[in-house]
Protein backbone atom coordinates (compact mmCIF):
# COMPACT_ATOMS: atom_id res chain seq x y z
CA UNK A 1 0.00 0.00 0.00
CA UNK A 2 1.72 3.14 -1.21
CA UNK A 3 -0.75 5.86 -0.24
CA UNK A 4 0.90 8.18 2.31
CA UNK A 5 -0.69 8.20 5.76
CA UNK A 6 -1.40 11.61 7.29
CA UNK A 7 -0.68 11.65 11.01
CA UNK A 8 -2.53 14.26 13.05
CA UNK A 9 -1.24 15.08 16.53
CA UNK A 10 -3.82 16.35 19.02
CA UNK A 11 -1.45 18.05 21.42
CA UNK A 12 -3.49 19.28 24.39
CA UNK A 13 -7.27 19.04 24.27
CA UNK A 14 -9.53 20.36 27.01
CA UNK A 15 -9.27 17.68 29.70
CA UNK A 16 -5.80 16.27 30.53
CA UNK A 17 -3.77 18.30 33.02
CA UNK A 18 -0.22 18.32 34.30
CA UNK A 19 -1.34 16.27 37.31
CA UNK A 20 -2.42 13.53 34.87
CA UNK A 21 0.77 13.69 32.80
CA UNK A 22 3.44 16.39 33.19
CA UNK A 23 4.11 16.20 29.44
CA UNK A 24 0.73 17.74 28.54
CA UNK A 25 1.58 21.12 26.99
CA UNK A 26 -0.52 23.93 28.50
CA UNK A 27 1.12 27.27 27.74
CA UNK A 28 1.51 28.50 24.19
CA UNK A 29 5.30 28.10 24.44
CA UNK A 30 4.92 24.50 25.63
CA UNK A 31 2.45 23.78 22.84
CA UNK A 32 4.80 25.12 20.18
CA UNK A 33 7.75 23.10 21.54
CA UNK A 34 5.68 19.92 21.79
CA UNK A 35 4.27 20.36 18.29
CA UNK A 36 7.70 20.96 16.82
CA UNK A 37 8.93 17.66 18.26
CA UNK A 38 5.84 15.88 16.92
CA UNK A 39 6.27 17.54 13.51
CA UNK A 40 9.85 16.34 13.32
CA UNK A 41 8.67 12.85 14.33
CA UNK A 42 6.23 12.67 11.41
CA UNK A 43 3.00 14.52 12.21
CA UNK A 44 1.75 16.77 9.40
CA UNK A 45 -1.42 18.12 11.10
CA UNK A 46 -1.61 19.68 14.55
CA UNK A 47 -5.04 19.73 16.21
CA UNK A 48 -4.91 22.51 18.79
CA UNK A 49 -6.88 23.78 21.76
CA UNK A 50 -5.73 26.56 24.06
CA UNK A 51 -5.83 26.74 27.84
CA UNK A 52 -5.98 29.38 30.56
CA UNK A 53 -3.10 29.72 33.02
CA UNK A 54 -5.03 27.55 35.51
CA UNK A 55 -5.25 24.79 32.82
CA UNK A 56 -8.98 25.25 32.21
CA UNK A 57 -10.17 25.29 28.56
CA UNK A 58 -10.23 28.60 26.71
CA UNK A 59 -11.54 29.90 23.40
CA UNK A 60 -9.53 33.15 23.57
CA UNK A 61 -8.68 34.22 19.99
CA UNK A 62 -5.58 36.03 21.26
CA UNK A 63 -4.16 32.79 22.61
CA UNK A 64 -4.94 31.06 19.32
CA UNK A 65 -3.23 33.91 17.45
CA UNK A 66 -0.04 33.53 19.47
CA UNK A 67 -0.13 29.77 19.01
CA UNK A 68 -0.61 30.10 15.24
CA UNK A 69 2.30 32.54 15.01
CA UNK A 70 4.58 30.18 16.94
CA UNK A 71 3.57 27.13 14.94
CA UNK A 72 4.09 28.86 11.61
CA UNK A 73 7.56 29.92 12.73
CA UNK A 74 8.75 26.62 14.19
CA UNK A 75 6.75 24.10 12.12
CA UNK A 76 6.76 25.65 8.64
CA UNK A 77 4.34 23.95 6.28
CA UNK A 78 2.55 21.95 8.97
CA UNK A 79 -1.25 22.01 8.70
CA UNK A 80 -2.68 24.01 11.60
CA UNK A 81 -6.12 22.86 12.72
CA UNK A 82 -7.97 24.68 15.51
CA UNK A 83 -10.70 23.11 17.61
CA UNK A 84 -14.20 24.57 17.65
CA UNK A 85 -15.26 21.95 20.19
CA UNK A 86 -17.85 22.55 22.84
CA UNK A 87 -15.66 22.01 25.88
CA UNK A 88 -13.70 25.21 25.18
CA UNK A 89 -16.58 27.65 24.89
CA UNK A 90 -20.27 28.13 24.22
CA UNK A 91 -22.18 29.31 21.18
CA UNK A 92 -20.39 31.49 18.67
CA UNK A 93 -17.40 31.86 21.02
CA UNK A 94 -16.45 28.39 19.75
CA UNK A 95 -15.65 29.92 16.37
CA UNK A 96 -14.05 33.14 17.57
CA UNK A 97 -10.62 32.08 16.26
CA UNK A 98 -11.78 31.28 12.71
CA UNK A 99 -11.01 34.81 11.39
CA UNK A 100 -7.36 33.94 12.08
CA UNK A 101 -7.70 31.65 9.03
CA UNK A 102 -5.99 28.47 10.21
CA UNK A 103 -5.63 25.84 7.52
CA UNK A 104 -8.34 23.69 9.10
CA UNK A 105 -10.77 23.57 12.00
CA UNK A 106 -12.73 20.76 13.57
CA UNK A 107 -16.48 20.74 12.95
CA UNK A 108 -18.98 18.54 14.76
CA UNK A 109 -22.20 18.47 12.75
CA UNK A 110 -24.48 16.80 15.29
CA UNK A 111 -25.00 16.20 19.00
CA UNK A 112 -24.24 13.11 21.09
CA UNK A 113 -23.64 11.99 24.64
CA UNK A 114 -20.34 12.60 26.40
CA UNK A 115 -19.27 10.99 29.69
CA UNK A 116 -21.23 13.40 31.93
CA UNK A 117 -23.26 15.62 29.60
CA UNK A 118 -24.73 16.08 26.16
CA UNK A 119 -22.32 17.47 23.58
CA UNK A 120 -24.66 19.96 21.94
CA UNK A 121 -24.19 20.97 18.32
CA UNK A 122 -27.51 22.52 17.28
CA UNK A 123 -28.11 22.94 13.54
CA UNK A 124 -28.03 26.75 13.60
CA UNK A 125 -24.63 26.76 15.32
CA UNK A 126 -23.26 24.10 12.95
CA UNK A 127 -24.40 26.16 9.96
CA UNK A 128 -22.85 29.32 11.42
CA UNK A 129 -19.51 27.62 12.09
CA UNK A 130 -19.52 26.18 8.57
CA UNK A 131 -20.27 29.62 7.12
CA UNK A 132 -17.38 31.16 9.07
CA UNK A 133 -15.07 28.46 7.74
CA UNK A 134 -16.18 29.18 4.19
CA UNK A 135 -15.71 32.92 4.66
CA UNK A 136 -12.17 32.55 5.97
CA UNK A 137 -11.11 29.66 3.68
CA UNK A 138 -10.76 27.20 6.57
CA UNK A 139 -11.16 23.54 5.66
CA UNK A 140 -13.41 21.64 8.09
CA UNK A 141 -12.41 18.31 9.57
CA UNK A 142 -15.68 16.58 10.36
CA UNK A 143 -15.59 14.99 13.82
CA UNK A 144 -18.04 12.11 13.52
CA UNK A 145 -19.11 10.72 16.89
CA UNK A 146 -22.07 8.90 15.34
CA UNK A 147 -23.15 7.45 12.00
CA UNK A 148 -25.67 10.25 11.53
CA UNK A 149 -22.82 12.76 11.55
CA UNK A 150 -21.34 11.17 8.42
CA UNK A 151 -24.70 11.41 6.67
CA UNK A 152 -25.11 15.06 7.74
CA UNK A 153 -21.59 15.98 6.61
CA UNK A 154 -22.22 14.39 3.21
CA UNK A 155 -25.49 16.33 2.86
CA UNK A 156 -23.72 19.59 3.75
CA UNK A 157 -21.03 18.76 1.23
CA UNK A 158 -23.59 18.17 -1.51
CA UNK A 159 -25.45 21.44 -0.88
CA UNK A 160 -22.26 23.52 -0.61
CA UNK A 161 -22.25 24.31 3.09
CA UNK A 162 -19.03 22.28 3.30
CA UNK A 163 -17.36 22.81 -0.08
CA UNK A 164 -14.57 20.83 -1.67
CA UNK A 165 -13.13 17.48 -0.68
CA UNK A 166 -14.70 16.14 2.51
CA UNK A 167 -12.42 15.06 5.35
CA UNK A 168 -14.13 12.92 7.99
CA UNK A 169 -12.66 11.75 11.28
CA UNK A 170 -14.34 8.94 13.22
CA UNK A 171 -14.06 9.53 16.97
CA UNK A 172 -14.34 6.22 18.80
CA UNK A 173 -14.05 5.32 22.46
CA UNK A 174 -15.65 8.33 24.16
CA UNK A 175 -17.72 6.96 27.02
CA UNK A 176 -21.47 7.05 26.24
CA UNK A 177 -20.75 7.71 22.55
CA UNK A 178 -19.51 5.36 19.81
CA UNK A 179 -17.42 2.50 21.24
CA UNK A 180 -14.36 1.06 19.54
CA UNK A 181 -15.97 -1.63 17.39
CA UNK A 182 -14.29 -2.99 14.26
CA UNK A 183 -17.55 -3.76 12.46
CA UNK A 184 -18.73 -0.19 13.06
CA UNK A 185 -15.35 1.15 11.93
CA UNK A 186 -15.56 -0.83 8.70
CA UNK A 187 -19.12 0.36 8.12
CA UNK A 188 -18.08 3.98 8.69
CA UNK A 189 -15.49 3.60 5.93
CA UNK A 190 -18.05 1.99 3.62
CA UNK A 191 -20.52 4.80 4.36
CA UNK A 192 -18.00 7.54 3.61
CA UNK A 193 -17.07 5.90 0.32
CA UNK A 194 -20.74 5.50 -0.61
CA UNK A 195 -21.95 8.98 0.31
CA UNK A 196 -18.84 10.97 -0.61
CA UNK A 197 -16.70 8.90 -2.99
CA UNK A 198 -13.90 11.47 -3.19
CA UNK A 199 -13.61 12.00 0.56
CA UNK A 200 -10.63 11.26 2.77
CA UNK A 201 -11.08 9.75 6.22
CA UNK A 202 -9.20 9.23 9.45
CA UNK A 203 -10.03 8.09 12.97
CA UNK A 204 -9.12 8.74 16.59
CA UNK A 205 -9.28 6.20 19.41
CA UNK A 206 -9.67 7.58 22.92
CA UNK A 207 -7.61 6.41 25.90
CA UNK A 208 -6.48 2.79 25.84
CA UNK A 209 -7.98 2.40 22.37
CA UNK A 210 -5.65 4.85 20.65
CA UNK A 211 -3.13 2.30 19.41
CA UNK A 212 -5.87 -0.08 18.25
CA UNK A 213 -7.57 2.58 16.14
CA UNK A 214 -4.21 3.83 14.82
CA UNK A 215 -3.55 0.32 13.54
CA UNK A 216 -7.02 -0.10 12.04
CA UNK A 217 -6.65 3.18 10.13
CA UNK A 218 -3.19 2.47 8.82
CA UNK A 219 -4.05 -1.08 7.79
CA UNK A 220 -7.22 0.06 5.99
CA UNK A 221 -5.53 2.82 3.97
CA UNK A 222 -6.84 5.81 5.91
CA UNK A 223 -5.21 8.50 8.00
CA UNK A 224 -4.88 8.58 11.76
CA UNK A 225 -4.74 10.76 14.87
CA UNK A 226 -2.68 10.42 18.00
CA UNK A 227 -1.55 12.71 20.82
CA UNK A 228 -1.93 13.54 24.48
CA UNK A 229 -5.40 15.03 24.06
CA UNK A 230 -6.79 11.54 23.44
CA UNK A 231 -4.42 9.37 25.46
CA UNK A 232 -1.73 10.15 28.04
CA UNK A 233 -0.13 6.68 28.22
CA UNK A 234 2.10 4.38 26.22
CA UNK A 235 0.68 1.44 28.17
CA UNK A 236 -1.11 0.78 31.45
CA UNK A 237 2.04 1.38 33.50
CA UNK A 238 3.82 4.04 31.44
CA UNK A 239 2.92 7.68 30.84
CA UNK A 240 3.72 8.94 27.35
CA UNK A 241 6.80 11.17 27.65
CA UNK A 242 5.67 13.48 24.83
CA UNK A 243 3.35 13.94 21.90
CA UNK A 244 6.31 13.00 19.71
CA UNK A 245 6.51 9.57 21.37
CA UNK A 246 2.91 8.85 20.40
CA UNK A 247 3.56 10.07 16.85
CA UNK A 248 6.62 7.81 16.66
CA UNK A 249 4.46 4.85 17.64
CA UNK A 250 2.11 5.66 14.74
CA UNK A 251 5.02 5.95 12.29
CA UNK A 252 6.25 2.52 13.40
CA UNK A 253 2.83 1.09 12.53
CA UNK A 254 3.13 2.73 9.12
CA UNK A 255 6.41 0.89 8.65
CA UNK A 256 4.77 -2.38 9.68
CA UNK A 257 2.03 -1.96 7.09
CA UNK A 258 4.41 -0.52 4.47
CA UNK A 259 2.62 2.83 4.42
CA UNK A 260 4.77 5.91 3.83
CA UNK A 261 4.22 8.68 6.39
CA UNK A 262 2.85 11.73 4.60
CA UNK A 263 5.08 14.78 4.50
CA UNK A 264 3.40 18.11 5.08
CA UNK A 265 3.55 18.70 1.32
CA UNK A 266 1.83 15.38 0.60
CA UNK A 267 -0.76 16.00 3.31
CA UNK A 268 -1.65 19.36 1.79
CA UNK A 269 -1.95 17.79 -1.65
CA UNK A 270 -4.15 14.95 -0.37
CA UNK A 271 -6.48 17.40 1.43
CA UNK A 272 -6.53 20.01 -1.36
CA UNK A 273 -4.90 22.64 0.82
CA UNK A 274 -2.61 25.39 -0.53
CA UNK A 275 1.05 24.42 -0.63
CA UNK A 276 2.69 27.00 1.59
CA UNK A 277 6.41 27.70 1.32
CA UNK A 278 8.44 26.27 4.18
Amino acid sequence: MTKPCIICVAITGSLPKKENNPAVPITVAEQVDSTQEAFEAGASIVHAHVRNDNETPSSDPEKFARLKEGLEKHCPGMIIQFSTGGRSGAGKARGGMLPLAPDMASLSVGSNNFPTRVYENPPDLVDWLASEMREHAVKPEIEAFDLSHIHQAAAMNRDGRIPGKLYVQFVMGVRNAMPVDKDVFDYYIKTVHRLAPGAEWCAAGIGQHQLTVNEWCIAAGGHTRTGLEDNIRLDRETLAPSNAALVKRATELCETYERPVATWQQAREILDLPLKAA
